[in-house]
């Protein structure tokens, strides 16, 4: 590892000014950006720590029943916090589910939305791959075990976010501090498909830093999240689901929100899914029926194809868990 210059901001206007020049990139919890740098994926000249910045770490439930979140919340925090657990289950239950209780102490929620993948071909420096600007996807006619289900024709990443699942499912939005102003970005479109550009995961420019994620509310609606994995405790999902489900007169699904992780390159909307539940009553045989429609159209690589099944179990219980689940509480904390 390179030696580099270590700074301080005291705000967001002044760390944003650091980045404006070339080699300066930011710093929250650190857990990602020291791997990189480990790695040889990042040799930057001066990082700049954002833990200093006040306000960027707090949780603020509104009298309309949303949410504030900063960037620099801790997924720690995120998973202990009993007023979002009660308005938002899903979000609660995937900073849970991620990584380890010690890397959650210090990963905050800007740094997992931001995080680069964990391929393994992109990770090491003996692969010049696509997402390094490279020709080829290795990944493609390799160890792919692990990658995408979807959207894998350009490169085969998955996200590395299990709270984006969550997060998406809810329509989050993420704000977006820039020299020009703070922009709005609906989470959906936060994120760049590997189809799209493989070079980049998000649309934050060198410049920009999330400083919050806003949640709409969501009383009434009904919610649960599921992760598979190697290792239940603290391994990287082999399939992971987030269901939101509103219903509506006669217990019939009114709205449905369907999202699989660890599928593509972004978190995934499962559309057809979706539409197999709304207006219908949420039982074994719709459950069942969305679950199916959640992987048309998936293109298996040659050694993940058992991720069909998986995905079509994880989310037909995640269905099901959310259709017996509390109605989320409404109203201020």
């Amino acid at each position: 590892m390179k030696s580099f210059e270590y700074t301080h901001a005291e705000s967001v206007a002044q760390a944003l000014v650091q980045l404006r020049t070339p080699g300066v990139v930011a710093k929250a919890g650190g857990v990602d950006l020291l791997d990189r740098m480990k790695e040889g994926l990042e040799e930057p000249a001066r990082v700049v720590d954002l833990s200093t910045v006040p306000g960027l770490d707090r949780v603020q439930l509104g009298d309309d029943g949303a949410a504030r979140i900063g960037a620099l919340v801790t997924l720690a925090r995120l998973e202990s916090d009993e007023g979002l657990r009660a308005r938002w289950p899903a979000v609660v239950e995937a900073a849970a589910h991620a990584a380890t209780p010690q890397l959650r102490a210090l990963a905050t929620l800007g740094g997992n939305l931001a995080q680069r993948p964990r391929c393994w071909y992109f990770r090491s420096a003996d692969f010049p791959c696509k997402k390094k600007g490279g020709a080829i996807c290795f990944a493609q006619h390799g160890e792919n075990e692990l990658h995408a289900i979807f959207d894998n024709a350009v490169c085969a990443i998955i996200h590395p976010s299990t709270v984006a699942t969550a997060l998406v499912a809810y329509d989050a939005q993420v704000v977006i501090a820039a020299a020009g102003g703070e922009r709005v970005v609906p989470l959906e479109k936060f994120f760049v498909s590997s189809s799209e550009d493989p070079t980049r995961e998000t649309v934050l420019g060198r410049d920009e830093l999330i400083t919050e994620v806003r949640l709409p509310a969501a009383a009434g609606a009904r919610a649960a999240y599921l992760k598979l994995g190697h290792r239940d405790s603290y391994d990287w999902p082999l399939a992971e689901v987030a269901v939101v489900l509103e219903p509506g007169a006669g217990g019939a699904c009114k709205r449905a929100s369907i999202v699989l992780g660890a599928a593509a390159s972004v978190p995934r909307r499962a559309v057809a899914a979706e539409r197999a539940l709304v207006g219908h009553v949420v039982d074994d045989e719709t459950a069942a029926a969305a679950a199916r429609a959640a992987i048309e159209g998936a293109t298996p690589l040659d050694k993940n194809g058992y991720k069909l099944r998986l995905f079509e179990t994880v989310v037909r219980r995640a269905v099901l868990a959310s259709s017996v689940a509390a109605p989320a509480a409404g109203g201020a904390r």
